[in-house]
């Protein structure tokens, strides 16, 4: 049976006829997309609220880079970026605020300052205190898979059969979460499009999503402005490309749309919930 709700630090987020739409704020020098936009506090608060009037359902924050050849940062270079503006913020959003880090010690701030969702691309692998602060705090939680670290030496990526690597390595770290105190209902499962994938790789992924409806978790994807989506219509045709993929995504089991561009991925949205296809996948 698929799930139909995201247990949170203080709510109980749930389906009814379209995907949840989760806005990024990054607040780095050197994220792909947006980096160096919002490294003023007061310009990451006013974009965040226009996130959320824009329609984003969960507010996702960043203060580190996970693109291809990005530098790892300390701790304390990550909170010098994310607390200026996690103050700002603290009673100002009426939606959830997650915080994208691996680090424990970040995640511990985050929390205490309102986050309510941790957001960890390293699937508790890189800190192993980062699940026990989560656990603790009862807070949400995103297991991603990526095959390396963020910044390590890039290989070629090699799998048996992606997908069933991915859903296994999910199914896994699913069990290793729940056996360290964290309950099934907060986590949210992310199959890492993009890290550490080829081309044919994510395609397989969206292509064969169904298949991680047997984690019985909600499934989020992250298709927002990937260089994959450019090699398949172009660079001038990305933002086209990028609604097709997450109508597809919603289609075949994705029930959380992690987006740069909120506007877009609402219209998306609405157009699949009217199809009724949002409400079977959530």
């Amino acid at each position: 049976m698929k799930a139909r709700a995201w247990r949170l630090r203080t709510r109980l987020l749930e389906w009814h006829n379209r995907p949840l739409v989760m806005g990024i704020l990054n607040v780095t020098p050197d994220s792909f997309s947006d980096g160096g936009q919002y490294l003023d506090p007061e310009a990451a608060l006013d974009r965040a609220l226009e996130l959320e009037a824009e329609g984003a359902d969960i507010l996702d924050l960043g203060g580190e880079s996970t693109r291809p050849g990005s530098v790892p940062i300390t701790p304390e270079t990550e909170l010098g970026r994310i607390l200026p503006v996690l103050q700002k913020l603290q009673g100002r959003l009426k939606i959830p605020l997650s915080v994208d880090t691996w680090k424990s010690q970040v995640a511990q701030a985050a929390l205490e300052y309102g986050a309510e969702i941790i957001n960890d691309v390293s699937a508790g692998r890189w800190d192993a205190r980062l699940w026990p602060t989560v656990a603790r705090q009862r807070a949400g939680y995103v297991l991603m898979h990526a095959l390396v670290q963020p910044g390590a030496a890039r290989e070629t990526p090699a799998y048996g059969d992606v997908t069933a690597d991915v859903v296994d390595f999910l199914g896994k770290f699913l069990a290793r979460a729940e056996e360290n105190g964290m309950a099934l209902e907060s986590i949210v499962c992310d199959p890492g499009l993009g890290f550490g994938k080829t081309l044919n790789h994510n395609l397989s992924l969206l292509r064969d999503l169904q298949a991680f409806e047997r984690l019985g978790r909600p499934i989020l994807v992250g298709l927002s402005r990937k260089s994959f989506l450019k090699l398949i219509g172009g660079a001038e045709a990305l933002e086209i490309t990028h609604e097709l993929a997450l109508a597809w995504s919603a289609a075949f089991g994705a029930s959380i749309w992690r987006v740069h561009d909120v506007p877009a991925a609402i219209r998306a949205a609405r157009v699949v919930g009217a199809l009724g296809r949002g409400a079977e996948t959530a």
